[in-house]
């Protein structure tokens, strides 16, 4: 089923915006969950200690630093083993944190790499470009932007947002938090949303243990975020996995603050971790998979899943604020 943009308009005293947000089409839940063999029932409002995956609206799929310029016939080639991850969840969509293709994100190597394997969700994929993504020397962002089309700049700008069930997504272009159009568009999207949870995902993140270590470019980013009581935070960059405690934008813990999760082991040449940021809770290299996040008009959790098919690590569940 195709999207359907939606359009949307908002008015201040210092600007009038319009955008598009895309509208992922809805699929029936089901209330009813079969565990050892006996049929349970979950009402909307019921809390208890493991509620939030037996009682999904909805699943996704995220991983970033994905497609390194080889392809199956390699047996050492990592890209198409996390998309094999991903066919087999079916996800509702998918979420790139960037560094979708390596090394300088050519159209041709979008073709002849990352399409091979992870171009077979391109219709259900909601990217976001990385580093690698500016080094085009046709232009940042140019093979980016041919790959992905629409999809990737649905407003001809490289952010943009959409909406499932109760829950709204940011996309950002992390390579240009200084640019002061995407941050008041950001504010606006931010103030004009209706729904109760709110995700956000971009490149770079403000937390990191790994090589690349802290990236301060997003603090900006990160207090509206915060202000706006957003839940969710997704990065790549370094190619670990890691996951924070709640926290705010200084980084100092917080149980009403945002949970950031770096999930930079899609295919790419793992990173060490450097130096233990406060707050983190679990930091896992040398580890190629996907995280598979479970989400409900309450709450979130999600589970890495390596490409052997083991769980890895499971999240607490969250409640939206």
């Amino acid at each position: 089923m195709p999207l359907t943009p939606r359009t949307t308009s908002r008015s201040n005293t210092t600007a009038r915006t319009r955008r598009v947000r895309w509208g992922i089409p809805l699929a029936t839940g089901s209330s009813l969950a079969l565990v050892g063999g006996v049929l349970l029932w979950s009402p909307a409002g019921a809390a208890d200690a493991s509620p939030t995956a037996a009682r999904a609206a909805f699943t996704a799929v995220a991983a970033g630093d994905i497609a390194e310029q080889c392809t199956a016939s390699s047996s050492s080639c990592k890209h198409p083993k996390t998309a094999a991850l991903v066919k087999q969840i079916n996800p509702a969509f998918v979420l790139t944190m960037g560094d979708n293709q390596y090394d300088d994100a050519r159209l041709k190597d979008f073709q002849k790499y990352y399409d091979t394997s992870w171009g077979a969700f391109k219709s259900k994929t909601r990217p976001v470009a990385g580093n690698h993504e500016t080094y085009d020397p046709a232009g940042a962002l140019a093979g980016y932007k041919s790959y992905f089309g629409s999809v990737a700049y649905p407003d001809g700008k490289s952010y943009y947002s959409y909406d499932r069930d109760n829950w709204h997504f940011i996309a950002l272009d992390s390579n240009s938090f200084d640019d002061d159009a995407q941050i008041d568009w950001l504010e606006d999207d931010l103030a004009a949303t209706t729904k109760k949870c709110v995700a956000a995902y971009w490149h770079h993140p403000l937390f990191s243990s790994g090589e690349h270590g802290n990236d301060p470019v997003s603090r900006p980013v990160w207090k509206l975020l915060y202000d706006h009581k957003a839940e969710l935070v997704l990065n790549g960059h370094d190619h670990h996995y890691e996951r924070f405690a709640p926290q705010n934008p200084d980084g100092k813990a917080d149980a009403n603050g945002i949970v950031e999760l770096l999930g930079g082991m899609g295919g790419a040449n793992p990173y060490k971790i450097e130096e233990v940021q406060p707050n983190s809770q679990k930091r896992i290299t040398n580890t190629f998979g996907v995280v598979k996040l479970n989400f409900t008009d309450t709450g979130f959790s999600w589970n890495l899943v390596a490409t052997d098919g083991s769980t890895k690590d499971t999240s607490p569940s969250y409640s939206c604020r």
